[in-house]
């Protein structure tokens, strides 16, 4: 069932177009190995966060970032990642990468809903 995000809260919105996200993700066959990883921010910037953290097929770990739009207006979901949002989003997966001897490939997707349509851009950019 596809969840509406009128009169939500941004919160509950969020969660919502990430529960869509992952069960899209998992039927294109990958596994869920975190969700909503988050790296403090210092006292001069600002926290980063990892919507989601999957394992492909063939074992690349997958960043995800999850945006959702009521509309595909002002460049919809995928255009509000912007250079610093990707930055953020990089500084949180170096992170997360600490924990193995050896990282795995690694790739950044995308998951964009403009209002009923999901798009997953794989590979959206890079590091």
């Amino acid at each position: 069932m596809v969840k509406s995000l009128e009169g939500w809260n941004t919160k509950s919105a969020g969660d919502a177009a990430e529960d869509r996200a992952l069960a899209h993700l998992q039927r294109q066959g990958l596994a869920l190995e975190c969700r909503n990883y988050r790296l403090a921010g210092g006292p001069h910037r600002r926290g980063a966060e990892i919507d989601l953290i999957l394992r492909d097929r063939d074992g690349t770990l997958v960043f995800c970032e999850v945006r959702a739009r009521r509309g595909s207006g002002h460049g919809g979901a995928a255009a509000s990642i912007d250079a610093f949002k990707q930055q953020r989003i990089v500084r949180a997966a170096s992170h997360y990468l600490m924990r193995y001897r050896t990282p795995p490939p690694c790739r950044f997707d995308v998951v964009a809903i403009d209002g009923d349509e999901l798009r997953w851009l794989p590979a959206a950019f890079t590091a």
